[in-house]
């Protein structure tokens, strides 16, 4: 159990957001960080607009969600407009004190110590949740840990708006009792240029300690016997087959949605210039952004007469069987399959998918995109590089990594290796600890 030497008892945390379900950056590093709060007897809260959190632990209120359509219509009418209606502002306000009674609620109810917005506090999807946490702790001042993952600033269409009090106000808002995180070293500089705060770096982690289940006959890192993954159930061998992809194919995976920062025209370029017999798999759909580069990467993928496969509908968080009978797979029972995973994305906040195939010992191909460039490559992975574009360079290295067994169990396990030093748990929970003893000035045992 996580104990404080000074006040002797366990302690409550309460996560806020828009959104936690599925698998979006927000909400897939929130269960890392619940699961390192929890391993140290930590208990967690969730509150949010859509939830697949445990019931018990979960406080439902749909209009924190940014899809609500009171939320929608006050987000239409306050960006991509210089101007808002006096009409929008008391809608504004009606919603934040809503949300503030139910906040206050959540706090009550499970007797919360440490508050940690995930998101609410840097992206202005859902103004009223911004302000109304940003008033309770001013009005509590409640310890919290605000972990931003992308602020309005980096997207373009949040620059112009009718909001910019509101903005300057919460998003985020500068609070004593706030101790601020962000998930790379760009979001730290600007954070500190623009408004003066200052912010602990905490990059996106993954569980290197415990290496993944893996199938077996499939390549591993080369773990020692210390530190050698579990074997993996039989439920995913035959997802080759579901996939279409039959034993003398190689399998591409593109493991993101299809909008376009994501680059898979780059990933049907490669595969085509490749000249050998694969299949580019995408495992997710366009999502919320529209439907319109999905249809360009279709028609680019006939063009290069590269055998491209949507399978969104057979890829989920949690396995299962589609309407029709067919079995439904999560990723990760179709990363240990892969030959080669493409990321040639042109931004990122950090990069999800580049430590999920670093994590299951697949080699990968890597846009130079801006937070890769400053924060991750000076780790020293060995990845397959391209700077904007498809080289022959970028094709020979391809080409010799799947063709050369020794070259890829070498770079794979180099990579886990590396990663385990800069993005495991323990890095986490160790500046987790600081934070929290800086915030609330607790000293725990046992984290």
């Amino acid at each position: 159990m996580a104990y404080c030497s000074f006040c002797n008892r366990s302690h409550n945390v309460g996560f806020i957001s828009t959104r936690l379900a599925g698998t979006d950056g927000v909400s897939l590093e929130t269960a890392k960080w619940a699961d390192v709060f929890e391993r140290v007897g930590f208990t967690c809260y969730y509150f949010a607009g859509e939830l697949d959190r445990p019931p018990a632990y979960s406080y439902l209120l749909k209009e924190a969600h940014f899809q609500h359509p009171d939320i929608g219509d006050v987000f239409r009418k306050c960006f991509g407009v210089r101007v808002r209606g006096r009409a929008v502002t008391q809608k504004i306000y009606e919603l934040k004190r809503k949300l503030k009674d139910h906040l206050y609620k959540f706090i009550e109810k499970f007797e919360i110590d440490l508050l940690v917005p995930e998101n609410a506090l840097t992206i202005p999807l859902n103004l009223p949740l911004g302000i109304a946490l940003t008033e309770i702790i001013s009005e509590t001042g409640m310890p919290t840990i605000a972990h931003h993952h992308d602020f309005f600033w980096e997207r373009q269409h949040f620059t112009t708006n009718a909001a910019w009090e509101y903005l300057n106000m919460a998003f985020p808002p500068h609070l004593p009792t706030i101790q601020h995180v962000v998930i790379n070293s760009s979001a730290d500089n600007q954070l500190s240029l623009r408004t003066g705060i200052s912010a602990t770096i905490i990059p996106n982690v993954m569980d290197f300690e415990n290496p993944p289940p893996m199938p077996g006959g499939l390549e591993s890192c080369g773990y020692d016997s210390q530190h050698k993954g579990a074997a993996a159930d039989d439920y995913a061998s035959d997802v080759r087959q579901s996939l279409g992809v039959a034993d003398d194919v190689l399998l591409v995976l593109q493991p993101t949605r299809v909008v376009k920062r994501k680059g898979i025209e780059h990933a049907i370029e490669l595969v085509h210039r490749l000249g050998m017999k694969a299949k580019l798999i995408i495992s997710h759909a366009s999502g919320d952004e529209g439907y319109g580069y999905e249809r360009r990467v279709r028609e680019y993928a006939k063009l290069m007469k590269v055998e491209t496969y949507f399978v969104s509908s057979i890829i989920n968080e949690e396995r299962g069987l589609t309407s029709s009978g067919r079995k439904i797979y999560t990723l990760e029972d179709v990363y240990p399959y892969a030959d080669l995973v493409t990321y040639p994305s042109t931004f990122e906040g950090f990069g999800n998918a580049f430590l999920e195939a670093i994590y299951y010992c697949r080699p990968i191909v890597v846009n130079t995109y801006s937070i890769y460039t400053m924060d991750i490559k000076p780790k020293g992975f060995s990845v397959i590089e391209m700077d904007g574009y498809v080289t022959n360079e970028t094709v020979r290295r391809t080409r010799a990594v799947l063709t050369d067994p020794e070259l890829r169990s070498k770079m794979v396990k180099h990579n886990y290796e590396t990663a385990q030093k800069y993005y495991s748990y323990s890095v986490l929970r160790n500046k987790l600890k600081n934070l929290i003893a800086d915030c609330t000035g607790c000293q725990l045992t046992d984290f």
